[in-house]
């Protein structure tokens, strides 16, 4: 009888020896988009450019107003114009209001300026860092007649980690739809 309990308790001492199993940590879904096919989007207001099929566009509260919506993301790029009547300067100081409201929550702003002088196409377009509400902005202008900007928003809390290949992805986009954008009769 002893010899049975010995043999059960080395028997219990053996199996139990193993790898002590950790928790794994949480992790992230790893998101992956297809790849862009653009096509034109036609309207009766001033401009026009090209946009991702991976979005769709609805119509805002103002004429020529536009939500690009990428509802996969849960993201939506807020398109704005206005027309330029001796208050140019006053646009520009509102994007770059709307730009440097974030740096509470911003790690870093990037700003690069852009122009297309063959178009009359000019802008910056910014990238803020870190657990901004609006991740990508621009604005786009002809310096004379009219002032176009635009917002990136997700419906969700700021993770800049997570959010990062979404952003990636419709940054792209955004350069995209700078690098076609025409203005009509200019």
């Amino acid at each position: 009888m002893i010899k049975n309990v010995i043999f059960i308790f080395v028997s219990l001492l053996l199996i139990s020896c193993g790898k002590d199993h950790v928790p794994k940590p949480y992790g992230e879904l790893r998101l992956e988009y297809p790849a862009p096919k653009y096509q034109k989007f036609e309207n009766n207001c001033a401009y026009t450019f090209e946009y991702s099929d991976f979005a769709s566009i609805s119509d805002a509260k103002k004429p020529c107003w536009y939500y690009i919506n990428y509802p996969k993301m849960k993201a939506k790029i807020f398109v704005t114009y206005y027309p330029i009547q001796n208050d140019f300067a006053d646009h520009i100081k509102e994007a770059e209001k709307m730009v440097y409201e974030h740096t509470i929550k911003a790690s870093s702003i990037e700003t690069k300026s852009f122009e297309y002088p063959g178009k009359k196409v000019y802008g910056n377009f910014y990238e803020l860092k870190g657990q901004s509400a609006s991740n990508l902005q621009f604005y786009i202008t002809d310096s004379t007649k009219h002032f176009v900007t635009a917002y990136l928003y997700f419906n969700t809390r700021p993770k800049p980690d997570s959010l990062a290949p979404a952003v990636n992805y419709i940054k792209n986009d955004m350069k995209h739809l700078l690098d076609t954008f025409e203005w009509k009769n200019n």
